[in-house]
């Protein structure tokens, strides 16, 4: 071979290997995320929360119905001893639909949306106008609970009333509806005066233990005090709002874990088990945030607050997982990753930045929770992946094996609140939000406050 073919063979293969050699530099070197990594776009998220709105309307005609043959009553002369109101999600008077209608009332405030609130105003009119049917013949009425109206008429535990109480409180303050407050001061009562209590008057239950004590309940009872607080300025409420949290974390929240134990009884004491369940955990970082938000700047217990909220998400944010999920047991990460307590955390931060409680740094956790959280938001306006109701347990194989599915309303709020507060997030104006750039090798989400950097020219 005479040198030129020699020069021009080597011409020829030196570009392929350049190629091949590049292509090898690249291959598996951009990440490739199982949930996309992405900036979610405010339009999308008003999408996904209007999905479950139209979804949640559906559930329900939100009817009074003869129980047993699932007609309509429209004759309320007589009673009807199986009469109750239609099933349905819409039509329960219960703690998740509480949730919902809270959180209703916070994309209102968010979006300007009207559609959301307005289903509040349909609710409550429609328990309101068939409420006094069964208040006024209660004596013939031998069931315990009244279809999905619970213990309405008379309440035995803070699931009956609290959450649900809030979000009527709430409603009140806007259509200011008279017809709202014998209610608001009978579930008033109830949390103050006649659930039952420790001596130290830390809320509690006799189930399924003697004087046992839920981190679920700072969720059924906190928000309505809170509110209770703010709409009569009646500082008791604050004072007792605070105490829960604080008697209830003395109790629950294990320091060098950063979280709440699921639950704690009198028996044990010292030694109680420790199963740090997501939801659990959830309630107690949401109902943190609610308190923080109408208790008064100069309240003594708001900085003993504020170190729990903001210690709960330092350890949050180490736990989340790779999809960013977090798992139905927060420190075992082979529990199935769980909707509503992603949802519960992702909103938990996402307020805490926008309200300067915590730092900014933590913006990509709650993006991230946003983007894994609206994947399980199905194309009907489903929320699926939800554990469902769960009760204080001392074993993990219970906690390993809880189910799943999209009936399991305690999702639907939280994901709802948690769409409203990253919308807040992405339009936060104190905020610089640097995206991840396309196909690059090394590129994540930076947020950064605008006060801290010098003002360009």
């Amino acid at each position: 071979m005479n040198k030129l073919k020699r020069v021009l063979i080597v011409l020829l293969i030196v570009p392929q290997a350049l190629l091949l050699n590049a292509q090898e530099n690249t291959a598996g070197r951009i990440p490739q995320y199982e949930v996309p990594y992405e900036f979610p776009k405010v339009e999308n998220i008003k999408e996904v929360l209007n999905r479950i709105r139209v979804y949640y309307e559906s559930t329900s005609p939100q009817t009074i119905v003869d129980g047993q043959t699932g007609k309509e009553i429209t004759n309320f002369k007589t009673f009807n001893l199986n009469a109750e109101p239609s099933k349905g999600f819409s039509s329960e008077y219960s703690y998740t639909h509480g949730v919902v209608l809270s959180a209703f009332d916070y994309i209102d405030d968010v979006t300007g949306d009207k559609s959301f609130f307005t289903d509040n105003i349909i609710f409550f009119d429609y328990l309101m106008n068939n409420l006094p049917y069964f208040q006024k013949n209660s004596d013939k009425i031998t069931k315990e609970k009244i279809g999905s109206w619970g213990r309405i008429l008379k309440f035995l535990a803070l699931d009956d009333c609290g959450s649900i109480g809030a979000s009527l409180i709430k409603t009140y303050s806007k259509n200011k509806n008279e017809k709202y407050l014998e209610l608001i001061n009978q579930t008033a009562d109830f949390i103050s005066n006649k659930q039952f209590r420790l001596k130290d008057g830390t809320l509690a239950r006799n189930r399924p233990q003697y004087e046992s004590v839920w981190a679920d309940d700072l969720y059924m009872s906190v928000p309505f005090l809170a509110n209770m607080g703010k709409l009569t300025g009646d500082n008791k409420y604050y004072d007792d709002a605070v105490k829960q949290v604080l008697q209830i974390a003395d109790r629950l929240y294990i320091p060098e874990k950063e979280l709440f134990d699921h639950g704690w009884n009198v028996t044990s004491s010292d030694y109680d088990p420790r199963f740090y369940w997501g939801r659990a955990n959830g309630w107690s970082l949401m109902t943190m945030a609610e308190l923080l938000s109408v208790l008064p700047e100069n309240h003594i217990g708001r900085d003993k607050i504020l170190h729990l909220y903001r210690s709960m998400i330092r350890s949050l944010a180490n736990l989340q997982d790779g999809e960013g999920f977090w798992h139905n047991l927060l420190d075992k990460s082979d529990t199935y990753q769980e909707t509503s307590c992603t949802a519960m955390f992702t909103f938990a931060i996402a307020k805490g930045i926008n309200e300067g409680w915590i730092s900014h740094v933590y913006g990509p956790v709650a993006l991230t929770g946003w983007n894994a959280t609206q994947t399980r938001v199905l194309e009907n306006g489903a929320v699926d992946g939800t554990c469902e109701g769960t009760t204080f347990a001392h074993d993990n194989t219970y906690y390993y094996n809880r189910g799943k599915s999209i009936y399991a309303t305690h999702g639907y709020g939280p994901v709802l609140y948690a769409g409203a507060e990253m919308i807040k997030l992405l339009q936060n104006d104190k905020l610089i939000i640097d995206s991840v750039k396309d196909n690059s090798i090394n590129s994540t989400f930076h947020f950064k406050l605008k006060s801290e950097w010098p003002k360009k020219d």
